[in-house]
Protein backbone atom coordinates (compact mmCIF):
# COMPACT_ATOMS: atom_id res chain seq x y z
CA UNK A 1 0.00 0.00 0.00
CA UNK A 2 2.50 2.40 0.98
CA UNK A 3 4.71 1.55 -2.24
CA UNK A 4 1.15 2.44 -4.22
CA UNK A 5 0.73 5.66 -2.65
CA UNK A 6 4.17 6.60 -3.88
CA UNK A 7 3.47 5.78 -7.74
CA UNK A 8 0.17 7.59 -7.34
CA UNK A 9 2.78 10.57 -6.10
CA UNK A 10 5.36 10.01 -9.27
CA UNK A 11 2.56 9.88 -11.98
CA UNK A 12 1.66 13.66 -10.65
CA UNK A 13 4.80 14.22 -11.98
CA UNK A 14 4.91 11.93 -15.07
CA UNK A 15 1.99 13.06 -15.87
CA UNK A 16 3.01 16.80 -16.88
CA UNK A 17 5.71 15.65 -18.82
CA UNK A 18 3.59 13.51 -21.06
CA UNK A 19 1.19 15.87 -21.69
CA UNK A 20 3.56 18.81 -22.70
CA UNK A 21 2.56 19.16 -26.35
CA UNK A 22 -1.16 18.94 -25.38
CA UNK A 23 -0.74 21.53 -23.09
CA UNK A 24 1.28 23.39 -25.65
CA UNK A 25 -1.41 23.51 -27.86
CA UNK A 26 -4.54 23.70 -25.58
CA UNK A 27 -3.05 26.62 -23.41
CA UNK A 28 -0.26 28.30 -25.99
CA UNK A 29 2.50 27.30 -23.48
CA UNK A 30 6.24 27.63 -24.31
CA UNK A 31 8.62 25.08 -23.19
CA UNK A 32 9.71 27.78 -20.16
CA UNK A 33 6.41 27.41 -18.96
CA UNK A 34 6.21 23.33 -19.13
CA UNK A 35 9.33 23.46 -17.40
CA UNK A 36 7.85 25.19 -14.32
CA UNK A 37 5.02 22.56 -13.94
CA UNK A 38 7.72 19.71 -13.40
CA UNK A 39 10.21 22.13 -11.31
CA UNK A 40 7.69 23.17 -9.30
CA UNK A 41 7.92 19.80 -7.46
CA UNK A 42 11.99 20.13 -7.07
CA UNK A 43 11.90 23.30 -5.89
CA UNK A 44 9.19 22.78 -3.29
CA UNK A 45 11.17 19.79 -1.88
CA UNK A 46 14.66 21.70 -1.78
CA UNK A 47 12.71 24.45 0.22
CA UNK A 48 10.21 22.69 2.75
CA UNK A 49 12.10 18.95 3.04
CA UNK A 50 13.95 19.14 6.48
CA UNK A 51 10.08 21.62 7.61
CA UNK A 52 8.19 18.42 5.75
CA UNK A 53 10.49 15.76 7.91
CA UNK A 54 9.79 18.07 11.47
CA UNK A 55 5.79 18.41 10.73
CA UNK A 56 5.55 14.33 10.03
CA UNK A 57 7.75 13.68 12.90
CA UNK A 58 5.69 16.10 15.22
CA UNK A 59 1.82 14.98 13.85
CA UNK A 60 2.26 11.01 12.59
CA UNK A 61 3.34 9.85 9.52
CA UNK A 62 0.67 7.97 8.64
CA UNK A 63 -1.65 11.11 9.38
CA UNK A 64 0.67 13.32 6.75
CA UNK A 65 0.67 10.57 4.48
CA UNK A 66 -3.08 10.53 4.14
CA UNK A 67 -2.73 14.77 4.02
CA UNK A 68 -0.36 14.41 1.09
CA UNK A 69 -2.74 12.31 -0.83
CA UNK A 70 -5.56 14.48 -0.41
CA UNK A 71 -3.73 17.87 -1.29
CA UNK A 72 -2.70 16.07 -4.33
CA UNK A 73 -5.74 14.89 -4.76
CA UNK A 74 -7.13 18.61 -4.35
CA UNK A 75 -4.58 20.03 -6.68
CA UNK A 76 -5.14 17.09 -9.54
CA UNK A 77 -8.81 18.72 -9.39
CA UNK A 78 -7.99 22.33 -9.20
CA UNK A 79 -5.34 21.59 -12.49
CA UNK A 80 -8.24 19.56 -14.23
CA UNK A 81 -10.65 22.94 -13.45
CA UNK A 82 -8.04 25.11 -14.23
CA UNK A 83 -9.18 27.87 -17.14
CA UNK A 84 -5.62 29.29 -17.40
CA UNK A 85 -2.23 28.60 -17.31
CA UNK A 86 -1.97 30.12 -13.65
CA UNK A 87 -4.26 28.24 -12.20
CA UNK A 88 -2.61 25.46 -13.14
CA UNK A 89 0.85 26.74 -11.87
CA UNK A 90 -1.21 27.11 -8.65
CA UNK A 91 -2.66 23.98 -8.66
CA UNK A 92 0.95 22.15 -9.22
CA UNK A 93 2.51 23.85 -6.24
CA UNK A 94 -0.71 22.19 -3.97
CA UNK A 95 0.14 19.02 -6.07
CA UNK A 96 3.85 19.40 -5.18
CA UNK A 97 3.29 20.11 -1.43
CA UNK A 98 1.20 16.49 -1.22
CA UNK A 99 4.01 14.81 -3.46
CA UNK A 100 6.81 16.23 -0.48
CA UNK A 101 4.53 15.66 2.29
CA UNK A 102 3.92 11.27 0.55
CA UNK A 103 7.48 10.85 -0.26
CA UNK A 104 8.56 11.34 3.25
CA UNK A 105 5.75 10.60 5.46
CA UNK A 106 5.40 6.96 3.43
CA UNK A 107 9.08 5.81 4.42
CA UNK A 108 8.72 7.23 7.55
CA UNK A 109 5.60 4.74 7.87
CA UNK A 110 8.20 2.32 7.06
CA UNK A 111 10.71 2.40 9.30
CA UNK A 112 8.21 1.67 12.34
CA UNK A 113 8.09 -1.72 14.04
CA UNK A 114 4.67 -2.40 13.67
CA UNK A 115 4.57 -2.12 9.93
CA UNK A 116 7.99 -3.49 9.29
CA UNK A 117 10.20 -5.53 11.01
CA UNK A 118 13.31 -4.67 11.44
CA UNK A 119 15.25 -8.18 9.92
CA UNK A 120 12.94 -6.52 6.43
CA UNK A 121 13.21 -2.95 6.23
CA UNK A 122 15.95 -2.95 3.44
CA UNK A 123 13.69 -4.96 1.38
CA UNK A 124 10.81 -2.83 2.47
CA UNK A 125 12.85 0.67 1.17
CA UNK A 126 14.26 -1.09 -2.37
CA UNK A 127 10.69 -1.99 -2.81
CA UNK A 128 9.75 1.63 -1.81
CA UNK A 129 12.26 3.45 -3.65
CA UNK A 130 11.02 2.04 -6.65
CA UNK A 131 7.95 4.22 -6.49
CA UNK A 132 9.64 7.01 -9.07
CA UNK A 133 10.31 4.92 -12.09
CA UNK A 134 7.57 2.56 -11.86
CA UNK A 135 5.41 5.59 -11.69
CA UNK A 136 7.08 7.59 -14.53
CA UNK A 137 7.22 4.91 -17.03
CA UNK A 138 3.34 4.19 -16.15
CA UNK A 139 2.67 8.24 -17.05
CA UNK A 140 4.65 8.21 -20.17
CA UNK A 141 2.39 4.95 -21.27
CA UNK A 142 -0.70 5.70 -19.90
CA UNK A 143 -0.82 9.28 -20.70
CA UNK A 144 -1.35 8.95 -24.18
CA UNK A 145 -4.21 6.84 -23.81
CA UNK A 146 -6.25 10.04 -22.26
CA UNK A 147 -8.26 12.04 -24.60
CA UNK A 148 -6.32 15.58 -23.72
CA UNK A 149 -4.70 16.26 -20.79
CA UNK A 150 -7.65 17.50 -18.55
CA UNK A 151 -9.16 13.62 -18.50
CA UNK A 152 -5.40 12.75 -17.15
CA UNK A 153 -5.69 14.94 -14.55
CA UNK A 154 -9.08 13.83 -13.09
CA UNK A 155 -7.84 9.95 -13.44
CA UNK A 156 -4.46 11.45 -11.32
CA UNK A 157 -6.98 13.06 -8.46
CA UNK A 158 -9.19 9.98 -8.29
CA UNK A 159 -6.40 7.63 -8.07
CA UNK A 160 -5.01 9.92 -4.92
CA UNK A 161 -8.53 9.61 -3.73
CA UNK A 162 -8.54 6.12 -3.21
CA UNK A 163 -5.04 5.82 -1.74
CA UNK A 164 -5.80 8.48 0.82
CA UNK A 165 -8.99 6.02 2.07
CA UNK A 166 -6.96 3.05 1.82
CA UNK A 167 -3.90 4.03 3.80
CA UNK A 168 -6.80 5.15 6.40
CA UNK A 169 -8.01 1.68 6.24
CA UNK A 170 -4.49 -0.53 5.80
CA UNK A 171 -2.27 1.57 7.28
CA UNK A 172 -2.08 1.11 11.34
CA UNK A 173 -2.19 5.03 13.32
CA UNK A 174 1.01 5.81 14.93
CA UNK A 175 -0.35 7.24 18.47
CA UNK A 176 -2.33 10.56 19.40
CA UNK A 177 -1.65 13.91 17.46
CA UNK A 178 0.76 15.93 19.14
CA UNK A 179 0.44 19.75 20.14
CA UNK A 180 2.14 22.07 17.47
CA UNK A 181 5.62 22.45 19.07
CA UNK A 182 7.73 24.85 16.90
CA UNK A 183 10.87 25.40 19.27
CA UNK A 184 10.63 21.40 19.22
CA UNK A 185 10.91 20.95 15.88
CA UNK A 186 13.32 23.68 15.33
CA UNK A 187 14.96 21.67 17.91
CA UNK A 188 15.12 18.24 15.83
CA UNK A 189 16.16 20.00 12.48
CA UNK A 190 19.47 21.27 14.47
CA UNK A 191 20.43 18.07 15.71
CA UNK A 192 19.86 16.22 12.12
CA UNK A 193 21.26 19.23 10.34
CA UNK A 194 24.58 19.27 12.49
CA UNK A 195 24.76 15.08 12.90
CA UNK A 196 27.15 14.24 9.83
CA UNK A 197 25.58 10.65 8.76
CA UNK A 198 22.64 12.63 7.64
CA UNK A 199 24.61 15.08 5.66
CA UNK A 200 26.05 12.80 3.72
CA UNK A 201 23.46 10.71 3.01
CA UNK A 202 21.77 13.87 1.72
CA UNK A 203 24.84 14.74 -0.04
CA UNK A 204 25.09 11.72 -1.82
CA UNK A 205 21.56 11.89 -2.83
CA UNK A 206 22.00 14.95 -4.42
CA UNK A 207 25.22 13.92 -6.49
CA UNK A 208 22.89 10.76 -7.87
CA UNK A 209 19.76 13.00 -8.48
CA UNK A 210 22.13 15.22 -10.59
CA UNK A 211 23.51 11.77 -13.00
CA UNK A 212 20.17 10.52 -13.40
CA UNK A 213 18.48 13.66 -14.23
CA UNK A 214 21.24 14.82 -16.35
CA UNK A 215 20.98 12.08 -18.82
CA UNK A 216 16.81 11.35 -18.45
CA UNK A 217 16.18 15.08 -18.91
CA UNK A 218 18.00 15.22 -22.02
CA UNK A 219 17.40 11.20 -23.14
CA UNK A 220 14.47 11.75 -25.81
CA UNK A 221 17.02 14.40 -27.54
CA UNK A 222 19.77 12.61 -27.61
CA UNK A 223 18.45 9.33 -28.59
CA UNK A 224 16.42 11.73 -31.66
CA UNK A 225 19.64 13.45 -32.83
CA UNK A 226 21.84 9.74 -32.32
CA UNK A 227 19.74 6.99 -33.71
CA UNK A 228 17.59 9.32 -35.93
CA UNK A 229 14.04 8.24 -33.75
CA UNK A 230 10.75 9.88 -34.17
CA UNK A 231 9.16 11.59 -30.58
CA UNK A 232 6.98 8.74 -29.72
CA UNK A 233 10.17 5.85 -30.56
CA UNK A 234 12.27 7.99 -28.19
CA UNK A 235 9.50 8.20 -25.35
CA UNK A 236 8.81 4.66 -25.31
CA UNK A 237 12.37 3.97 -25.36
CA UNK A 238 13.09 6.59 -22.35
CA UNK A 239 10.10 4.75 -20.31
CA UNK A 240 11.90 1.10 -21.28
CA UNK A 241 15.20 3.20 -19.63
CA UNK A 242 13.86 4.77 -17.10
CA UNK A 243 12.08 1.54 -16.05
CA UNK A 244 15.84 -0.48 -15.82
CA UNK A 245 16.08 1.74 -12.72
CA UNK A 246 13.40 -0.65 -10.81
CA UNK A 247 15.82 -3.67 -11.32
CA UNK A 248 18.40 -1.52 -9.31
CA UNK A 249 16.27 -0.70 -6.38
CA UNK A 250 15.21 -4.15 -5.94
CA UNK A 251 18.75 -5.74 -6.12
CA UNK A 252 19.66 -3.42 -3.60
CA UNK A 253 17.45 -4.73 -0.87
CA UNK A 254 18.72 -8.34 -1.77
CA UNK A 255 22.50 -7.44 -1.82
CA UNK A 256 22.60 -5.55 1.53
CA UNK A 257 20.34 -7.94 3.19
CA UNK A 258 22.97 -10.69 2.00
CA UNK A 259 25.73 -8.38 4.18
CA UNK A 260 27.22 -5.93 1.32
CA UNK A 261 27.60 -2.55 3.23
CA UNK A 262 25.77 0.72 2.10
CA UNK A 263 29.35 2.63 1.48
CA UNK A 264 30.52 -0.25 -0.69
CA UNK A 265 27.54 -0.39 -2.62
CA UNK A 266 27.04 3.08 -3.19
CA UNK A 267 30.58 3.64 -4.10
CA UNK A 268 30.68 1.14 -6.95
CA UNK A 269 27.37 2.46 -8.24
CA UNK A 270 28.70 5.69 -8.53
CA UNK A 271 31.65 4.54 -10.40
CA UNK A 272 30.05 2.40 -12.94
CA UNK A 273 27.35 5.14 -13.81
CA UNK A 274 30.11 7.34 -14.11
CA UNK A 275 31.79 5.17 -16.50
CA UNK A 276 28.21 4.52 -18.44
CA UNK A 277 28.17 8.19 -18.78
CA UNK A 278 31.16 8.95 -20.52
CA UNK A 279 30.06 6.20 -22.80
CA UNK A 280 26.91 7.73 -23.52
CA UNK A 281 27.65 11.55 -23.88
CA UNK A 282 31.23 10.44 -25.55
CA UNK A 283 30.36 9.18 -29.44
CA UNK A 284 32.25 6.24 -28.73
CA UNK A 285 29.79 3.12 -29.46
CA UNK A 286 27.25 2.56 -32.20
CA UNK A 287 23.84 3.68 -31.50
CA UNK A 288 22.45 0.55 -29.84
CA UNK A 289 25.75 0.22 -27.87
CA UNK A 290 25.10 3.52 -26.57
CA UNK A 291 21.25 2.74 -25.58
CA UNK A 292 22.27 -0.16 -23.60
CA UNK A 293 24.16 2.20 -21.35
CA UNK A 294 21.85 4.03 -21.14
CA UNK A 295 19.81 0.95 -19.98
CA UNK A 296 22.89 0.35 -17.13
CA UNK A 297 23.55 3.43 -16.19
CA UNK A 298 19.62 3.71 -14.84
CA UNK A 299 19.53 0.20 -13.50
CA UNK A 300 22.89 0.67 -11.73
CA UNK A 301 21.77 3.62 -10.74
CA UNK A 302 18.73 1.80 -8.88
CA UNK A 303 21.31 0.61 -6.50
CA UNK A 304 22.05 4.21 -4.83
CA UNK A 305 18.16 5.46 -3.79
CA UNK A 306 17.46 2.39 -1.78
CA UNK A 307 20.44 2.09 0.00
CA UNK A 308 20.45 5.77 0.62
CA UNK A 309 16.70 5.69 2.14
CA UNK A 310 17.15 2.43 4.14
CA UNK A 311 20.36 4.08 5.43
CA UNK A 312 18.54 7.26 7.01
CA UNK A 313 16.96 5.48 9.72
CA UNK A 314 20.45 4.06 11.15
CA UNK A 315 21.75 7.71 10.14
CA UNK A 316 18.80 9.57 12.52
CA UNK A 317 20.58 10.86 15.77
CA UNK A 318 17.66 9.23 17.10
CA UNK A 319 14.69 6.80 15.83
CA UNK A 320 12.19 9.83 16.12
CA UNK A 321 14.07 12.04 14.19
CA UNK A 322 14.22 9.26 11.16
CA UNK A 323 11.34 11.73 9.10
CA UNK A 324 13.55 14.83 9.72
CA UNK A 325 16.68 12.54 8.08
CA UNK A 326 14.64 11.55 5.38
CA UNK A 327 13.42 15.29 4.70
CA UNK A 328 16.69 16.14 4.76
CA UNK A 329 17.48 13.63 2.01
CA UNK A 330 14.38 14.39 0.10
CA UNK A 331 16.11 17.56 -0.03
CA UNK A 332 18.82 16.59 -1.48
CA UNK A 333 17.58 14.72 -4.07
CA UNK A 334 15.60 17.86 -5.32
CA UNK A 335 18.50 19.92 -5.06
CA UNK A 336 20.39 17.41 -7.44
CA UNK A 337 17.54 17.18 -9.63
CA UNK A 338 17.46 21.44 -10.20
CA UNK A 339 21.18 21.68 -10.98
CA UNK A 340 21.56 18.26 -12.64
CA UNK A 341 19.58 19.32 -15.85
CA UNK A 342 20.46 23.28 -15.73
CA UNK A 343 24.17 22.23 -15.89
CA UNK A 344 23.95 19.89 -18.25
CA UNK A 345 21.49 21.75 -20.76
CA UNK A 346 24.34 24.94 -20.20
CA UNK A 347 27.31 22.99 -21.07
CA UNK A 348 25.10 21.40 -24.04
CA UNK A 349 24.02 24.24 -25.59
CA UNK A 350 28.35 25.94 -24.97
CA UNK A 351 30.65 23.21 -25.36
CA UNK A 352 28.32 19.81 -26.76
CA UNK A 353 27.65 16.34 -25.75
CA UNK A 354 30.83 16.08 -24.47
CA UNK A 355 30.86 18.58 -21.41
CA UNK A 356 27.69 16.68 -20.30
CA UNK A 357 30.03 13.59 -20.25
CA UNK A 358 32.61 15.73 -17.98
CA UNK A 359 30.32 16.49 -15.24
CA UNK A 360 28.25 13.33 -14.89
CA UNK A 361 31.96 12.05 -14.40
CA UNK A 362 33.14 14.85 -11.70
CA UNK A 363 29.46 14.24 -10.05
CA UNK A 364 30.18 10.59 -9.70
CA UNK A 365 33.60 10.67 -8.11
CA UNK A 366 32.49 12.91 -5.75
CA UNK A 367 29.30 10.55 -5.04
CA UNK A 368 32.12 8.07 -4.02
CA UNK A 369 34.13 10.79 -1.88
CA UNK A 370 30.84 10.57 -0.19
CA UNK A 371 30.31 6.94 -0.25
CA UNK A 372 34.04 6.86 1.38
CA UNK A 373 33.47 9.07 4.18
CA UNK A 374 30.32 7.02 5.04
CA UNK A 375 32.43 4.37 6.03
CA UNK A 376 34.12 6.00 9.31
CA UNK A 377 31.20 5.22 12.03
CA UNK A 378 33.29 7.98 14.17
CA UNK A 379 32.64 10.81 11.83
CA UNK A 380 29.22 9.59 10.84
CA UNK A 381 27.77 9.53 14.56
CA UNK A 382 25.57 6.48 13.85
CA UNK A 383 27.34 4.25 12.02
CA UNK A 384 25.74 3.73 8.37
CA UNK A 385 26.38 0.37 7.84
Amino acid sequence: MIVACGVVAALQVGKAAIAGPILQSDLGLNLDALGWLTGIFAILGVVGGIPTGAIVGNFGSRRMLAAGLLATAAGAALGAASPAYSWLLASRVLEGAGFLFITVAAPSVLQRHDVVQQGDRDTAFSLWSCFMPAGMAIAMLAGPLFDGWRPMWWASCALALLAALAVWAAVPGSGARKAWDWHGMRRDAARVISARGPVLLAVAFAFYSLMFFALFSFLPVLLMERMETTLRTAGLLSALACAANIVGNLAAGYLLSRGMTRPVLLGAASLAMGAAGLGIFLPLLPDTGTFVLCVVFSAVGGLVPATLLSGAPLAAPAASLTPVVLGLVMQGNNLGQIVGPVAVGRAIDAYGWQAAALIVALAALLAAATAVALRDPARTGEPVR
